[in-house]
């Protein structure tokens, strides 16, 4: 990318401001490196990365970044085998947990939002954790070694804390001695070369034994070693030797478990970096209230309410501009101070910004270009000291520049043609100006001249455009207008300031009559423009204003479908309870019928059976009304005998019994009676009357043995707790169908489905006796249960 016109744009700003928003210094980096790419996908690739580093904070809030420094020149060192300082293990153990705690974050938020860049960052991360856990249980927060590091340097300090203590002891009851304070400066043990000494006065140095360590500045006091504890103070000194070499050694164990593992912590380093700079971009984004362009390579460029990031987002004036699609140049004209420049480089940074994976200061539904170069000639580039003019710096930029634009190349030209004679100047802007035309580049121009925007009048290719100036305040309004040009307004200017109507009367007679229909056809253009934009901000009211009736209705159906889903889960909530009571109900009149079995021997009585129905049939919900299948259909007529199908029991199979005459129908289900609507009911097929007479006269429960009943249950590879339910299942079963012995099949394994099922075996109201399978019965696989 031409560095002139990163320079001009002043993209090293924005790269300030994101450096600044990186929260490690491995962002910066990354932040300090950034430059726009060429390429379409990259730029997408960064874009992408951008918007779901935007989404994540949005929903997790800000990611947590403490503890994640630069680690890579003590990584270095560690791979070289040098020896690491207890501060510098101490930032590897926090760089693994942020490393670890930013990969939970990122792995949070992408359970809420898909974040597949981010993810795939985060994926080759290593969590170390065994190694900071050593870490962390040798070197406390403040750096400093523990005890617990090693036996050997628990044992060392244990043994200095209690030599220290004896040499205090000693010094301790020496300078108590009465005969002794009045040769001490002070009543104190201190410390001199890590050895205990006393402030002995200088005139009692022959009183004393022992070794001088240091005397006061006026040589008054001598800081005296006594004899006394001369080999309590060696023997200490022997010990803190013994404690550094411990606490070297563990120090280089350390280090070395880190050096294993240097190259993969130092790809990290560059990861987190990297996802550091990336949520830098979403920070910007947010602080700039920017959004996210649509981006291509056809040279398309369509910016709304487009804001040059460095200027104050209250104050700045919005630019909608396109480009590349009717027309690939724009020629735009209007007085000084009008915002041209602001303009070129509003539009210039912004498509910088773009490629480099930033987000826009503009609204949604934007799109830029990916240019393979942006040139800028912009602003007075006069130099002292190379001797050259405004007008001859503009043609070194100008040759310079022609030398490397291509059609896919974004030109931006200000004050084009300035700085010499105004009929030369002019004609050279054009030529210039055809010659950018044939190569194909996009471009926008500013200029004075008039002949310009004859020249863009009508012009393939070209389009005018200009910086709104009000007249009424002689103030401009910073606002684009394209298709219009500019008007000089030095008239309407003069006049209003207070010259003389006599001389401005004569100034308009002075210009020639092609230039007065010129600016009368401008003032035309800007008349309907007007009309125009007035019509335009109608119409806008109109449209929000039938938006704002779109949201009202989409907001009330949103209640209502949230009523509707509230009401419904609240009779799916009403009918599970119903549901719930039922089967409660039926495993009670189920207990019961065991127990009426078991007390009355092989059969039940009528009255008995019937109340037990009742009940069940009380217990049954009622069914929620389906609409009919069979609407308008002819009905079918039913009798006593039919075979048919009940709607309301999920189709469950019976046989009428009788009908009672009032719309319903007594049906035998199984073992029980039950009144349904004859409405409810779908015919089978017909029954004879016999075998209506047969069902209805069956009124006993009997125990008989069935064929169809199983004699043998497998239960491998279910949980015990599955397995019980199965076998009290299949032990009601067996006991009713009159079976005498079953085999349960658990398998050997560990013995814990075996023991569980044995224990329940035990209990079990109908198991007379159990025992282990035989040979030929599948040994310990298998229980074998005799029943009563």
């Amino acid at each position: 990318m031409n560095e002139k016109a990163l320079h001009t744009l002043e993209y090293d700003k924005i790269i300030r401001k994101l450096t600044g928003l990186a929260s490690t210094s491995l962002g910066k980096e990354e932040a300090e490196k950034l430059t726009p790419s060429r390429e379409l996908e990259i730029v997408k690739r960064r874009l992408a990365a951008t918007d779901e580093a935007s989404r994540a904070v949005g929903l997790k809030g800000t990611p947590p970044f403490g503890g994640i420094t630069d680690i890579r020149a003590s990584l270095q060192r560690a791979k070289l085998q040098g020896m690491l300082q207890p501060p510098e293990l101490m930032e590897v153990a926090q760089f693994i947990l942020g490393s670890r705690r930013l990969s939970r974050f990122i792995a949070s938020a992408g359970e809420e939002t898909e974040l597949p860049l981010l993810s795939d960052l985060c994926e080759p991360l290593t969590d170390y954790k065994a190694l900071e856990d050593e870490i962390r249980r040798c070197i406390d927060e403040q750096g400093d070694v523990l005890d617990s590091a090693s036996p050997e340097l628990a044992s060392v300090r244990r043994d200095i804390r209690i030599n220290e203590g004896r040499a205090r002891e000693k010094l301790e009851s020496l300078i108590r001695s009465s005969s002794v304070q009045k040769m001490l400066q002070e009543t104190l043990i201190t410390m001199r070369n890590d050895r205990y000494v006393i402030p002995v006065k200088q005139e009692y140095r022959s009183h004393f034994g022992g070794i001088v360590h240091d005397q006061s500045g006026s040589g008054a006091t001598l800081f005296i070693e006594p004899e006394a504890v001369v080999q309590m103070n060696n023997k200490l000194r022997e010990l803190k030797i013994k404690e550094q070499n411990e606490i070297e050694r563990i120090l280089r164990k350390l280090t070395a478990d880190i050096g294993e593992r240097a190259d993969l912590l130092a790809g990290d380093a560059e990861i987190l970096g990297l996802i550091d700079f990336i949520f830098a971009k979403a920070f910007l984004a947010h602080a700039m209230s920017a959004s996210l362009p649509a981006m291509n390579e056809e040279g398309k460029l369509l910016l709304r309410k487009g804001r040059h990031p460095l200027l104050d987002m209250k104050t700045a004036v919005p630019i909608d501009i396109e480009l590349g699609e009717s027309y690939s140049s724009i020629i735009v004209t209007g007085p000084n101070t009008g915002g041209k420049t602001v303009s070129l480089k509003t539009i210039g940074l912004l498509s910088l910004m773009a490629m480099s994976g930033l987000f826009v200061p503009a609204e949604d539904g934007s799109h830029l270009c990916v240019f393979d170069g942006i040139y800028a000639d912009i602003g007075d580039e006069q130099s002292i000291e190379q001797s050259l003019s405004t007008f001859s710096s503009h043609m070194t930029n100008l040759i310079s520049m022609l030398g490397q634009v291509t059609s896919r190349s974004l030109v931006l030209l200000d004050e084009l043609g300035a700085g010499t004679d105004p009929a030369e100047g002019s004609a050279l802007a054009i030529a210039i100006l055809e010659h950018l035309q044939k190569i194909g580049c996009r471009l926008i121009a500013t200029t004075h001249y008039s002949e310009l925007k004859a020249y863009a009048y009508n012009r393939e290719g070209i389009i005018n455009a200009s910086m709104e100036f009000d007249v009424a305040t002689l103030r401009p309004t910073y606002r684009l207008l394209v298709g219009v040009p500019g008007r000089s307004n030095a008239f309407a200017i003069a006049e209003r300031l207070g010259l003389p109507k006599s001389i401005i009367d004569h100034a308009r007679g002075e210009v020639s009559e092609d230039e007065l229909k010129v600016d009368s056809m401008i003032a035309s253009l800007e008349q309907d423009r007007l009309q125009a934009e007035a019509e335009r901000r109608s119409a806008e009211i109109l449209r929000l204003e039938t938006e704002k009736l779109r949201k009202e209705i989409e907001e009330e159906r949103f209640k209502l479908q949230e009523q509707k889903a509230k009401l419904l889960e609240a009779a799916r909530e009403e009918a599970r309870q119903q549901v719930v009571k039922a089967k409660r109900e039926a495993e009670e009149i189920i207990s019961d019928l065991r127990k009426l079995a078991m007390e009355e021997g092989a059969s039940v009585k009528e009255h008995k059976l019937i109340e037990a129905k009742k009940r069940l049939e009380e217990a049954v919900p009622d069914p929620v009304a389906k609409p009919s299948r069979r609407a308008g259909a002819k009905p079918v007529k039913i009798e006593a005998g039919d075979e048919v199908k009940v709607h309301s029991l999920n189709g469950q199979k019976g046989h009428v019994v009788e009908l009672t005459g009032s719309g319903e129908a007594v049906v035998q289900l199984g073992i029980l009676k039950m009144k349904v609507s004859l409405a409810d009911l779908e015919p089978m097929r017909a029954a004879s009357a016999g075998k209506s007479q047969v069902q209805a006269q069956a009124t006993t429960v009997k125990r008989s043995r069935d064929e169809n009943i199983r004699t043998e249950l497998d239960l491998r590879g279910m949980a015990l707790d599955e397995a019980i339910m199965e076998v009290d299942r299949f032990l009601d079963e067996a006991f009713l169908g009159n079976l005498g012995q079953v085999y349960i099949i658990h398998g050997k394994g560990t013995g814990a489905l075996r023991s569980g099922i044995q224990d329940f075996l035990r209990r079990h109201k109908h198991v007379k006796s159990y025992r282990l399978g035989q040979f030929g019965e599948g040994g310990a696989g298998v229980s074998v249960a005799e029943l009563h």
